[in-house]
């Protein structure tokens, strides 16, 4: 698939602290791309610079082949951004933001937006000031996609929106994707993201911990439980060992790119029972993997060690 946005050892500072660490991600198109960490892992630093709002102190951003930053007024025009906390004229009426907007874009948007003002069943008489934090995410989207944008950008979209909100927000993303959009949303609530993201990525602390499409994330992350008669299996001669713990004669790990082989060979063993390998949630994907991301360097590097001189 095409890539449609790109970045390449993306470096910002601030105060002399990076927030955003030698970033190298993809986003192919049609995909939700679904950016997840908790509250200062870089998210939104990274879509700032994405929307051409915060020049970067190295690497590269690009959109549909454009720098980011050289190229950001052009971009406004196919790049749809909905940060997280939107802010309108707020004694102006849905109807009359739709309208001021406009000035700034193409011709076919004010029409455009009307069109979803309706769709989201939305009072064009009101004023915003008025709306709900529902209400208010709707005009905000609808502003984002009156432009017809190839690409949609979201910052934390559904922060501060009830349950049923959040879910119909969300499902509205499947639709766009259908009809050839491209999505990237960043969001600190992993598992209300998990049933439409096609593509997921984990920050922590500016840094990229891990990004694939969700097919390929539950195979390259795995829980591995068991009991065993003799002695507890090695977990690191079968993968990437992100949690390990055993507790009588239960054992349970969570590997990352697990060896197939040498996880057959376990399974064949006669005083291994009841072994069973299952996929995880994203959200127990990012704990395994933050957890790994924290513990000492000499701690992480010893599975890799162990796997090269297995291999040997």
């Amino acid at each position: 698939m095409d890539t449609i946005i790109a970045t390449h050892g993306l470096t910002k500072c601030f105060g002399g602290k990076i927030v955003v660490n030698r970033l190298d991600l993809t986003v192919p198109q049609g995909a939700i791309f679904a950016l997840l960490g908790g509250n200062g892992a870089g998210k939104s630093t990274t879509i700032r610079m994405l929307t051409g709002l915060l020049q970067p102190d190295a690497g590269s951003a690009n959109i549909l082949g454009e720098d980011c930053w050289s190229a950001a007024i052009p971009l406004r025009h196919r790049v749809g951004y909905v940060p997280e906390k939107p802010r309108f004229y707020d004694w102006m009426t849905v109807r009359e933001i739709g309208w001021f907007t406009a000035g700034f874009h193409k011709a076919g948007f004010f029409a455009r937006y009307v069109e979803l003002v309706q769709r989201f069943r939305l009072d064009p008489a009101v004023r915003l000031k008025t709306l709900s934090k529902g209400g208010y995410a709707k005009v905000g989207l609808a502003l984002a996609l009156a432009p017809d944008p190839e690409v949609l950008i979201l910052d934390e979209p559904t922060s501060g929106l009830d349950l049923f909100i959040r879910r119909e927000f969300l499902a509205s993303m499947v639709e766009l994707a259908g009809a050839g959009r491209t999505i990237l949303l960043s969001s600190h609530g992993i598992a209300e993201v998990e049933r439409v993201a096609s593509h997921a990525g984990f920050m922590a602390e500016g840094r990229l911990l891990l990004a694939a499409s969700i097919e390929e994330l539950r195979k390259r992350i795995v829980r591995v439980r068991l009991r065993f008669e003799g002695l507890p299996p090695d977990a690191a001669r079968l993968g990437i060992v992100l949690e390990c713990e055993s507790s009588g004669r239960l054992w349970q790990a969570v590997l990352q790119d697990p060896d197939r082989p040498a996880l057959e060979d376990l399974r064949e063993q006669e005083d291994i029972l009841d072994m069973e390998e299952t996929p995880l949630s994203l959200e127990d994907m990012y704990t395994a993997l933050l957890a790994r991301f924290h513990r000492p360097a000499e701690a992480r590097s010893t599975n890799a060690e162990v796997r090269m001189q297995n291999a040997e």
